[in-house]
C-alpha cells in the first residue's frame, strides 16, 4: 500500500514544516515509534505541543524529497553509533575502556558495569557508556571473532 505524499519543507529557520490537507502548516519533529526494532517504520510527525499531526507507515513508501527530509532530521537529532568491531578492551573487569570501530568512525567507550549491556531482540545489544552515549550492536553473531570474544566476557 502506497503512503500518501507528505507536504514537507524546511522553513527559513531550518525547521521541518508539514502542511496538512486543510492547508495549515505545522512545525514538526519526526519521532520513531520503534527506533531500534523498526527504524524505518512507524514514524510520527509531532508538533511543538506534542501532538501527532501526521504518520508515516514506512519511509521507503515515501517519494524521495519528503523521505530525505525526514531521514536528515532524524539523523541530526539521533546519535547511536553502531559497533562494527571491538579493537581493544583495557580490562575484563569493569570499569573498562573499549576501543571501537563504528558506523560513524573510531570511538572509545567506558563500560561501568555489565548491567550497562542490554539485550534487545536477539541478536541485538545496546551498550551504554559512562557518558550516557548508547552504542548499538545490530547482530552480535556477525561481529568478527576477536570482537565476539571480548563481548562474550561481559555477557
Amino acid at each position: 500500500m502506497s503512503q500518501p505524499t507528505l507536504n514537507l519543507a524546511r522553513n527559513p529557520f531550518g525547521q521541518l514544516v508539514f502542511t496538512g490537507a486543510d492547508g495549515t502548516p505545522h512545525t514538526v519533529v519526526p519521532v520513531r515509534a520503534f527506533p531500534i526494532a523498526a527504524p524505518a517504520e512507524n514514524i510520527g510527525l509531532i508538533n511543538p505541543e506534542g501532538e501527532e499531526v501526521a504518520w508515516v507507515d514506512r519511509l521507503a513508501d515515501l517519494p524521495d524529497a519528503p523521505r530525505r527530509l525526514i531521514e536528515d532530521e532524524l539523523a541530526s537529532r539521533e546519535f547511536m553509533p553502531v559497533i562494527q568491531r571491538i579493537r581493544h578492551c583495557s580490562s575484563f573487569a569493569t570499569p573498562s575502556t573499549w576501543e571501537l570501530d563504528t558506523d560513524r568512525g573510531p570511538a572509545t567507550l567506558v563500560l561501568k558495569g555489565e548491567e550497562d549491556i542490554r539485550r534487545l531482540k536477539s541478536p541485538s545489544l545496546l551498550i551504554a557508556d559512562s557518558r550516557g552515549i548508547h552504542f548499538l550492536v545490530r547482530d552480535r553473531y556477525a561481529l568478527d571473532a576477536h570482537s565476539k570474544r571480548i563481548l562474550d566476557r561481559f555477557l
